[in-house]
């Protein structure tokens, strides 16, 4: 007993004497030790993920690799703490390590050291292996063999092991304290771009144009470089601010499509400090490399009104017009109220909006599209669609005069053409400035706002009117 307690001392002190100095232990967190994860997505290119996982970490100081993070991930953001023992846990020192391993930084590793390459022997029919030094991996192989240096050689390297320092996946790494042996439950959030996302809506206008059925998507592009399985996803709406960033010499922060809708909204909508956020009611996986699209509502019988504009340029009123008729377009509006009483009523996040209506075979055709900004309840929303065929618009100007230096007198005739099977109403609008006066007209006009007017002209079907007026413009 007395040697065997003196054999055992032995070794003990010669393991002791051995350790490498400065070792730390080092533990592992994976995706698989996730118990939930948060993203919020903002329409900028930028998410915040907030995930927990429940990791075992050996008491006192080593290094902790928490992997499966975003590979866009921006380092400074990160914050971690544990959430059942935090007087237990401190992190010491971080590390983001983004020198992921590929073909030539492992050669690069073993550049001076001996490899083995295989390759097969297509006469002899079988595999050969040979012993080889990589003397050098710049711009191809130079390899020394059997005393002879050769340029390059085919087959398959193999590397005795994989050298330290390089990595498969972008890994955060802490240097941590801690002060007991059960395991931690660890909060970790950082922001990442890479992912965004935003609203498509799809408008299908009835016969007569009168109304509309409406139809919300979200969009999520995720390019981060993560998986986010069983997510709580929320969505901001609105314009954050962000810090500009100075170039530097190395960025760190470096499709297919799911649909999925639901007769119900999925999406509960709610005011926070200057933004809306929009809470899906259910967990989804959202892949990398994925766009994803999730139905955010659904409105119908939306009230709406369809408009043909003429709209002029300040320059025509204090500039002298060349050549005759000029043809203006006549551009198509499509706008409602977003209005509780209009089967609306909530925020609409910016986005595209298209909009189809049946032919008179029952085709849905696409009849053109507009972008909204966010637009927040009870205002209106002006769509663009496009130009009408069957109506033109041709500008004259009849008389220019130069009163002074800053004043100008001009008068304007506006002839509106009518080539459809229907009566319309042409909306003019002449945008003006400084100080100005209508001194004639042929039509009644609005005074829109301090430097518009507008005219409404009916037009019967398959006619002409001619709007006529004269103006003053001082400068």
């Amino acid at each position: 007993m007395m040697k065997l307690r003196i054999t055992l001392v032995c070794v003990m002190v010669l393991l002791v004497a051995t350790a490498a100095p400065g070792e730390v232990p080092v533990a592992k967190s994976t995706a698989g030790d996730r118990t939930g994860v948060d993203v919020t997505v903002y329409n900028s290119n930028l998410g915040l993920v907030k995930e927990t996982r429940r990791v075992d970490i050996p008491a006192g100081e080593g290094e902790l690799r928490f992997m499966d993070v975003a590979s866009r991930i921006n380092p400074v953001t990160v914050h971690i703490h544990s959430l059942n023992s935090p007087e237990l846990f401190a992190v010491l020192e971080q590390n983001y390590e983004y020198d992921l391993m590929n073909e030539k930084k492992l050669l690069d590793k073993y550049v001076g050291k001996a490899i083995k390459i295989i390759d097969w022997n297509r006469y002899q029919d079988r595999k050969e292996t040979v012993e080889a030094e990589l003397l050098s991996n710049n711009q191809g192989q130079v390899y020394r063999i059997g005393g002879e240096i050769y340029l390059g050689h085919p087959g398959i390297k193999v590397l005795p092991e994989l050298p330290e320092n390089l990595i498969a996946k972008p890994t955060l790494t802490w240097l941590y304290q801690n002060g007991g042996t059960a395991p931690h439950v660890l909060e970790v959030s950082y922001l990442t771009g890479g992912i965004s996302w935003k609203a498509d809506y799809v408008l299908i206008v009835n016969e007569d144009d009168t109304a509309t059925d409406i139809s919300a998507w979200v969009t999520i592009d995720n390019k981060s470089g993560a998986t986010y399985n069983d997510a709580v996803l929320q969505l901001v709406a609105g314009k954050v601010n962000r810090a500009e960033r100075r170039p530097q010499a190395r960025d760190a922060l470096m499709k297919g499509m799911v649909m999925e809708s639901a007769a119900q909204p999925q999406f509960k909508e709610k005011a926070f400090y200057e933004y809306h956020i929009y809470d899906l009611q259910r967990k989804t996986t959202i892949k990398d490399r994925q766009t994803k699209q999730i139905s955010l509502f659904e409105a119908t019988s939306v009230g709406i009104k369809k408009e043909f504009l003429v709209r002029g340029t300040s320059a025509h009123f204090t500039n002298r017009a060349r050549g005759g008729k000029n043809r203006n377009p006549v551009a198509v509006y499509i706008t409602f109220r977003n209005a509780k009483d209009n089967s609306l009523g909530m925020p609409l996040p910016e986005g595209i909006m298209r909009l189809y209506k049946r032919d008179a075979g029952g085709s849905q055709q696409f009849i053109g599209e507009d972008r909204i900004e966010h637009t927040p309840k009870n205002e209106e929303v002006s769509l663009k669609t496009g130009e009408a065929f069957d109506i033109v618009a041709e500008r004259r100007q009849q008389d220019f005069k130069k009163l002074s230096t800053k004043l100008y007198e001009t008068e304007w005739e506006i002839t509106l053409k009518n080539r459809k099977e229907e009566d319309i109403t042409v909306g003019v609008v002449e945008p003006l400035f400084g100080n100005w006066q209508v001194i004639e007209t042929s039509h009644p006009y609005t005074k829109v706002d301090a430097f518009t007017v507008r005219f409404d002209v009916p037009v019967p079907k398959d006619e002409t009117v001619t709007v006529t007026y004269r103006l003053r413009v001082g400068i």
